[in-house]
C-alpha cells in the first residue's frame, strides 16, 4: 500500500481515528469495546473492566423511588462460562460513580494541572530534539541519495556493468529517502503541537470550570460520561471484603481506591430498631393509625426516609415479625363480634350498635373499623330491659326507663 498515492477525501490518521472509534462505540461486549455515551446516569458505562477475568464489565439499572439506580455486572469471556459458573462479579454502582466523580473534581485543581502543563512542556522539549534528530536522517538520506545521483551520471555509458551498478545505489537511496520522509511526517502529525500562552490560560481556568460544571444538576448524563471519558482510560475493579478501584488517566497517571463493600436493597432500606421497639410497644394499645402518628412526632423514618403511614406500618409489621394487634388483643381475652354477640344472646349489628353507644368496650383492630370487645362478665347489658314497679301508679301511667 502506497501512502498519500492520490488525493484524499480526509487523511490517512483521521480514517485510522474513525476506524478505531467505530470500534469502541459497538454496542458487541469485548475487551476493547468501550461503548459510545448512552442517556443512562452510570459514570463508568464501557471504562469498567472486571478485576477477576479482564473482561468489560456491562452495566444494569434498577428502577428505585430516587430514580434509576446502576450496577456493574461481568457475564464473564465465554457464554459457556457465565451458563456454567454464573456471574464473575455484580456490584452495585451507585458508591463507585459518587467516589469517581469526587476524585475528578479532587484531581483536576490548580497545581495538578500546573505540573501537567510542566510536563508538557518537558515532552514538547523531547519531541523537538526527536524532530531535529529525524530530520537529519532526512538530510542524510537526501545527501546520500544526490551522492549517488552524481556518481550515476559520471559514469562511461559504455561501462554498462559499472552504470547498472551505480543505478541499482540510486535506487536504494531514493528508496531510503521516501522512506525517511514518510516517517518523518507521520511522527510530526503524531507528536502534538506546543501549548501556546492563550491555551494555558484556558486549562488552567478549567480548573475553577471543572466543579461548578460537575456539581451543576442541569449537567445532563451524557455530559458527565464524556467528561469521565477525556480524563480516564478505564477502571478495574474487584469485589472483596472491600471494592477496590484501580482508575487508570489518560496520560499513564493511575491511583487506587478503596471502598466499603456496597450494602443490598434489603440493608440499605432496613429500618431503625428503635422505630421497630416502639411499634411494638405500641401495637399493644393503639390502632395502625395511631402507631404511625405517634413515631412520626418523635421523628421517625421508614428505611426509605418516609413518614410513617398506616398501610406501612402493616408492611413493616408483617416483614419484621412483629405480632399483630388481632393477636395481641386476643391473648388478653377479648372477643371477636359472634362470641359476644352470643354470650350476650344478640345479634351482630345489636352489638355494633351498643358500641357505638358505648355500652360495651371495643379496641380497634385495624383502620378498617374492625373491632374486639372485652367480656363483660356475668351481668351483659340486655335488650329492651324494663325498670317498672307496675303499669301504673296513683292513676298515672309509669315511664318506662330501661337500662343504661
Amino acid at each position: 500500500m502506497i501512502l498519500d498515492a492520490h488525493p484524499a477525501y480526509i487523511t490517512w490518521r483521521d480514517y485510522e481515528e474513525n476506524l478505531r472509534r467505530l470500534q469502541e462505540n459497538a454496542q458487541t461486549c469485548g475487551l476493547e469495546k468501550r461503548c459510545a455515551v448512552r442517556e443512562g446516569p452510570s459514570l463508568l458505562q464501557g471504562l469498567a473492566i472486571c478485576g477477576v477475568c479482564g473482561s468489560r464489565m456491562t452495566v444494569g439499572y434498577r428502577q428505585r423511588k430516587a430514580g434509576l439506580a446502576p450496577f456493574y455486572i461481568c457475564q464473564g469471556p465465554r457464554e459457556v462460562d457465565r451458563i456454567e459458573k454464573g456471574y464473575c462479579q455484580r456490584v452495585s454502582g451507585y458508591s463507585l460513580d459518587k467516589a469517581i466523580g469526587a476524585l475528578l473534581v479532587e484531581t483536576v485543581t490548580p497545581l495538578a494541572l500546573e505540573v501537567a502543563l510542566n510536563v508538557q512542556q518537558e515532552l514538547q522539549s523531547r519531541w523537538d530534539e526527536a524532530d531535529r534528530l529525524r530530520r537529519l536522517q532526512v538530510d542524510r538520506a537526501r545527501y546520500e541519495s544526490e551522492l549517488a545521483r552524481r556518481r550515476f551520471l559520471r559514469v562511461d555509458p559504455d561501462n554498462r556493468l559499472v552504470a547498472a551498478s551505480l543505478e541499482a545505489e540510486w535506487n536504494s537511496k531514493l528508496h531510503a529517502l521516501s522512506e525517511a520522509e514518510q516517517n518523518y511526517e507521520r511522527q510530526c502529525q503524531t507528536d502534538q503541537l506546543k501549548i501556546s500562552t492563550v491555551q494555558r490560560e484556558q486549562v488552567l481556568a478549567l480548573a475553577t470550570n471543572f466543579p461548578q460544571l460537575w456539581n451543576d444538576p442541569v449537567t445532563a448524563d451524557p455530559e458527565r460520561k464524556r467528561m469521565v471519558r477525556l480524563l480516564i482510560e478505564d477502571v478495574t475493579i474487584r469485589k472483596g471484603e472491600q471494592v477496590q478501584l484501580d482508575v487508570r488517566f489518560r496520560g499513564g497517571m493511575s491511583k487506587t481506591l478503596m471502598l466499603p463493600r456496597p450494602l443490598s436493597y434489603c440493608e440499605t432500606h432496613m429500618q431503625n430498631p428503635a422505630m421497630l421497639a416502639e411499634m411494638d410497644r405500641l401495637l399493644d394499645n393503639y390502632n395502625y393509625a395511631d402507631v404511625a402518628r405517634i413515631p412520626n412526632e418523635n421523628g421517625f423514618k421508614t428505611g426509605d426516609g418516609l413518614p410513617l403511614t398506616s398501610p406501612a406500618v402493616g408492611y413493616i409489621r408483617t416483614a419484621y415479625g412483629l405480632k399483630s394487634r388481632f393477636d395481641r388483643l386476643r391473648e388478653r381475652g377479648l372477643l371477636t363480634t359472634f362470641e359476644i354477640a352470643r354470650r350476650c344472646s344478640v345479634s351482630t349489628n345489636t352489638i355494633s350498635d351498643w358500641r357505638r353507644k358505648s355500652r360495651i368496650r371495643a379496641h380497634a383492630i385495624n383502620d378498617r373499623n374492625q373491632f374486639l370487645f372485652e367480656d363483660p362478665g356475668p351481668n351483659p347489658p340486655k335488650k329492651h330491659a324494663r325498670r317498672t314497679s307496675g303499669n301504673r301508679l296513683h292513676g298515672r301511667p309509669v315511664n318506662r326507663q330501661y337500662e343504661a
